[in-house]
């Protein structure tokens, strides 16, 4: 080996450098020389993407989009030099002309939507119809700019023609030496580019569900391939297998139909109105926490002691996260198995929640303080059966928190809003006789960075005060929750305190006003924080004594496995009215799915499709099922992956009922995959019914 390298150290003191550098000079002039229409193609298509992140997003002060935008440009370009030099400009123009009309929509699109344009959506372009004169009159000059890009293309290639610029190429271009050298070149520069991305990006990559976040951390380009694999993905699913998973569902429910409930919550609430709240990130385990002796939820923890909690509740969410509960709440179907429904289904007609209080002239409506096109809301919420959605355009941004408008201004304006929804509902001249209504919170959504939001010495303290002195006299006071690896846990906690104090001005306005004594609140988290196994597991395993971790050795030390994390995801399900006709702690296993069975039949309306349950009606042989095959009973949770349990308690669990409960919930994911992909209940669920009368 010291031979070789020594061989080569030779070699290299005998090399000419500046022999080296003239030949990388010449080939680097030749290269400009006779390949300007390529060099042209790549400035002006880099440009026009460029623009579009200008007159969308506004903000070129990261290039991280443009760095892919290169790469992918260089990639394309490259296969122009499979074709000869005269036959290259075609080639070229037909690209930009792609690229021109993708970011003329995509502006136009942002315009309307403030959001960009998804080949998922071609299905409603009729719907612009209706708007013809709103289109026009948001047109403006600038979204055309893109025109100029393959105008000024094509003067640039007709005065290198006049002047034989393409014959001179074609005798000295080497066409597959360039492909492949330019290909490389592009190659490489996607390589960086990936080498570059975080876990956060790929899992929004994937999801698609923030498209401006997409277009800037990757580029319009790319997002707009991604898109349309996404679209393509989810048609392809729909096509193929149809007739199968139309007469499995049909079977299924002929078979399993879940009967109406009859229990002593029945019609309970029917005719009260219905405000649900949906709790970004708020988990169960935040219920009753102290922290030197102060509460981190104290608004939350009185809910829970004035209605009815149960604390065995569980999210069943996918890569649709907050959009996959706010679906399964509404419909008791489980997320799509690929995809979003929010993104790739939207467009299926679902029996929901809405809709049945529609048919009992209730107003329907959702308030939200961020974007209306997040998670393609502008689009799902109308498929759902909201009459209204009060997204971002309805407030006064006057106060940002994360990802938009506090949740302390956003209550505060909800109020207004609510409360002029009642006076409408109450009026003679309407049809509606209630409201329901869906709160969608955003203050605690991850990164949890509330501290560069608000004062910071108005923070809840997430040290911990030991009452004991040093020798110095000071206060023994433990980082805790500040630590190296508790960073984030804290900001979380803080971020948490910080929406529960918001909560609970709003209720103390609700408890105060009249307009809500007859009115049902269902209040729900919406999954997990988006914190490490690690973190939970320092979290529970915390040694107030020592301000340290605890040792295996310890008898309280707890071995914060997978089974420990994924059971401690469990998040607050509250029922709650003023006039406390519910109240109590409930235990049963329940899962999102089985949100819609339980409050419908204290309503008064019912879904015959619902794969969940009324949990009064199953109690405790409820099973919940998770997106990805797992389980969880009153006994066991069963890791599909795996093919292994947890079993609570000292109970001997035979493998018939591992067995059982697996079949079911492969049967649920799949009815309720196929219900989704398919359209079923729109396009089959007459014959139910047909078939029930056959037998």
């Amino acid at each position: 080996m010291k031979g070789k390298i020594s061989e080569l150290l030779k070699k290299l003191k005998h090399v000419n450098y500046k022999t080296v550098l003239r030949y990388i000079y010449i080939n680097t002039i030749n290269f400009l020389k006779y390949n300007r229409q390529f060099i042209y193609f790549v400035i002006f298509t880099v440009l026009s993407c460029t623009l579009l992140r200008y007159y969308t997003i506004g903000n070129l002060r990261t290039m991280e989009g443009t760095y892919f935008d290169i790469a992918v440009i260089l990639l394309l370009g490259s296969i122009a030099y499979l074709f000869k030099p005269k036959k290259q400009f075609v080639y070229f123009l037909t690209i930009m002309l792609i690229f021109t009309l993708m970011n003329i929509v995509n502006t136009v699109y942002y315009a309307f939507f403030t959001s960009f344009a998804s080949f998922s959506l071609l299905s409603t372009v009729s719907q612009t119809a209706t708007v013809g004169g709103a289109v026009f009159e948001k047109l403006k000059i600038y979204h055309f700019i893109y025109l100029l890009m393959p105008i000024c293309f094509t003067i640039i290639h007709i005065y290198l023609k006049k002047h034989d610029y393409i014959k001179a190429v074609e005798l000295v271009e080497d066409g597959k030496k360039l492909f492949f050298g330019v290909a490389i070149l592009g190659g490489i520069c996607l390589f960086l580019n990936i080498s570059t991305l975080e876990g956060k990006d790929i899992s929004r990559f994937s999801k698609q569900w923030n498209r401006e976040y997409v277009v800037e951390r990757f580029g319009i380009i790319v997002y707009q391939g991604n898109d349309l694999f996404q679209t393509v993905r989810s048609k392809l699913n729909s096509i193929f297998g149809y007739e199968e998973a139309a007469n499995e569902f049909v079977d299924y429910y002929v078979e399993n139909t879940i009967p109406k409930s009859d229990n002593k919550y029945t019609n309970k609430f029917k005719g009260y109105n219905v405000v649900v709240i949906h709790l970004e990130s708020i988990m169960s385990f935040l219920v009753d926490l102290k922290i030197n002796g102060e509460e981190v939820t104290p608004n939350l923890n009185k809910l829970v002691h004035e209605g009815m909690y149960f604390d065995n509740f569980y999210p069943q969410v996918s890569t649709g996260t907050s959009s996959d509960s706010e679906f399964t709440f509404n419909t008791s179907l489980m997320p799509a198995q690929t995809g979003t429904v929010n993104v790739n289904f939207f467009d299926r007609d679902y029996v929901t929640l809405e809709k049945l209080l529609r048919e009992k002239n209730y107003y329907t409506f959702s308030m939200h303080g961020n974007k209306a096109s997040m998670w393609n809301r502008n689009k799902m919420h109308e498929s759902l059966g909201y009459l209204d959605f009060y997204s971002k355009d309805y407030y006064d941004i006057d106060e940002v928190i994360g990802l938009g408008l506090s949740d302390h201004s956003f209550f505060l304006q909800s109020e207004k809003i609510i409360s002029d929804i009642n006076k409408n509902v109450k009026s003679k001249d309407n049809d509606y006789k209630n409201y329901m209504g869906t709160i969608i919170t955003l203050s605690n959504h991850t990164p949890f960075d509330i501290d560069n939001y608000v004062d910071p010495t108005t923070l809840f303290d997430v040290t911990y005060h030991t009452g004991l002195k040093d020798e110095n006299g000071e206060e023994i006071i433990y980082d805790y929750l500040e630590g190296k690896d508790f960073t984030t846990f804290g900001n979380y906690i803080q971020s948490v305190h910080y929406a529960d104090e918001c909560l609970g001005e709003f209720f103390d306005y609700v408890r105060s006003s009249s307009d809500y004594d007859k009115t049902l609140f269902v209040m729900y988290g919406d999954h997990a924080a988006q914190l490490s196994k690690k973190q939970f597991g320092l979290f529970v395993n915390y040694d107030f004594t020592t301000g340290e971790q605890k040792a295996k050795e310890d008898p309280t030390y707890i071995d914060y496995d997978y089974y420990e994390n994924e059971i401690y995801k469990n998040t607050p399900f509250i029922l709650w009215t003023k006039d406390k006709k519910i109240k109590g702690r409930v235990s049963y296993p329940m899962g999102m799915i089985d949100a819609l069975p339980t409050i419908s039949n204290m309503l008064g309306i019912y879904n015959p499709y619902a794969l969940g349950h009324d949990i009064f009606e199953i109690k405790d042989d409820n099973v919940v099922v998770f997106p990805n095959g797992n389980f969880l009973t009153n006994k066991l949770y069963y890791n599909n992956s795996k093919n292994e349990s947890r079993i609570f308690g000292m109970e001997t669990i035979d493998d018939d009922y591992i067995e059982e409960n697996r079949k079911y919930a492969e049967k649920i994911l799949q009815i309720s995959d196929d219900i989704i992909v398919y359209d079923l209940i729109k396009k089959d669920g007459y014959r139910i019914e047909e078939k029930k009368l056959e037998q």
